[in-house]
């Protein structure tokens, strides 16, 4: 397998992230257009930095919040 060079960082930020998670085998791109599905060791890392920030922003009393990735059109609309 030929090697391939990645976008560099400073050039595009966001170009060169994406390609990092794919090559990595982190995760893939979905059918759904601007989503990803994050494979089991990507979720693990995931995890990892999750509990770590939980456990940072608690220290200091922040409370955690849930708010939908998915908002209804309608929503939007209003």
């Amino acid at each position: 397998m030929a090697y391939q060079k990645l976008t560099p960082r400073a050039e595009n930020y966001s170009q060169w992230y994406n390609e990092l998670v794919v090559k990595a085998n982190l995760a893939e791109q979905s059918a759904v257009r601007g989503c990803m599905v994050i494979k089991p060791y990507g979720y693990a890392i995931w995890e990892m930095m999750q509990h770590e920030l939980d456990r940072r922003f608690k220290e200091t009393g922040v409370q955690n919040a849930y708010f939908p990735l998915i908002i209804p059109k309608s929503y939007l609309c209003r």
